[in-house]
């Protein structure tokens, strides 16, 4: 799958967040070694730290149909933003041990503006289980 196409599966998850406060919907697609697809959207809560991202939503969704680290091929995130859209703190942390520092991660917008990005690139120095 061409990273266009997995920025459009992304698109399209991005219209199934619920963000009725910060009314910023983002959405997410993972995609798999064996073309299978993983997708995620943002869901907000009124209690601010209940809530769940886009690119965490679409990792967890994978983990709990069975797939690691090792079926993971490339991940789109995408909102409607002047640049790229960018994952937060805690899902660089997240991505940093989940997904492959190999596969890449594709940011963009709604305009088609697509970067290419890594683990590394997200979360230089990233704190692991190594570290424990």
């Amino acid at each position: 799958m061409e990273k266009e196409e997995l920025m459009e599966k992304a698109i399209g998850a991005r219209r199934l967040s619920y963000t009725p406060y910060s009314h910023f919907p983002v959405g997410a697609a993972l995609l798999c070694k064996d073309g299978s697809l993983f997708l995620g959207a943002n869901v907000e809560n009124s209690s601010y730290p209940c809530g769940m991202c886009a690119e965490r939503n679409a990792i967890y969704n994978a983990m709990m149909h069975g797939k690691t680290r090792d079926d993971f091929e490339a991940l789109a995130i995408v909102a409607d933003c002047e640049g790229v859209c960018t994952p937060c703190g805690m899902c660089r942390q997240v991505i940093s041990e989940l997904f492959p520092s190999e596969a890449p991660i594709y940011l963009g917008n709604l305009n088609g503006l697509i970067e290419e990005e890594s683990v590394e690139s997200l979360l230089p120095k990233a704190f692991s289980g190594d570290d424990l």
